[in-house]
């Protein structure tokens, strides 16, 4: 007869529920986090368990209403490169700084941990004086290079 192996119970670093506009955990949005993931449990009859992976989280910004400040809670605002989530919200969650702060980190520590390195767009984007829908194109860069080093003139000193 084949030994039955216990699973360990997955330990979770924070767990919270989604709140009502009192600042109640009456709703069916569970959300969980641990060292790689953040799951989404949504749903009472017909449930959904969304997951994205930490490092494909992009960015994390924190907004909070009047309404939410007064019953200490917020909202956090996610942009993901996951294919099927998206830009998300952990919606009205209780001490919602400290979770940002806590998922922020975790992200970074996810990104080092897997090497996952993300460029930055430094393109210049349209301003107010720019045309609107016409692209802005770059500064014309005279790259002359007269002593053949090839390196262009104007970033020698």
């Amino acid at each position: 007869m084949a030994k039955k192996t216990k699973v360990p119970k997955k330990v979770y670093l924070w767990k919270d529920r989604k709140r009502n506009f009192l600042g109640l955990p009456w709703t069916f949005t569970i959300y969980r986090l641990d060292q790689d993931r953040l799951y989404i449990n949504t749903g009472i009859f017909n449930t959904t368990e969304d997951e994205v992976r930490l490092y494909r989280i992009t960015d994390v910004t924190l907004k909070r209403s009047f309404w939410q400040r007064i019953i200490r809670t917020g909202t956090i605002h996610c942009d993901s490169a996951d294919a099927t989530m998206n830009n998300f919200d952990i919606k009205n969650v209780r001490h919602a700084k400290e979770v940002k702060d806590m998922l922020s980190k975790l992200v970074d520590e996810s990104r080092l941990r897997n090497r996952v390195y993300t460029s930055e767009n430094v393109t210049p984007g349209p301003h107010e004086h720019d045309r609107e829908g016409e692209p802005v194109s770059p500064p014309e860069v005279d790259m002359t290079d007269e002593n053949g080093n090839h390196i262009p003139d104007v970033y020698e000193r």
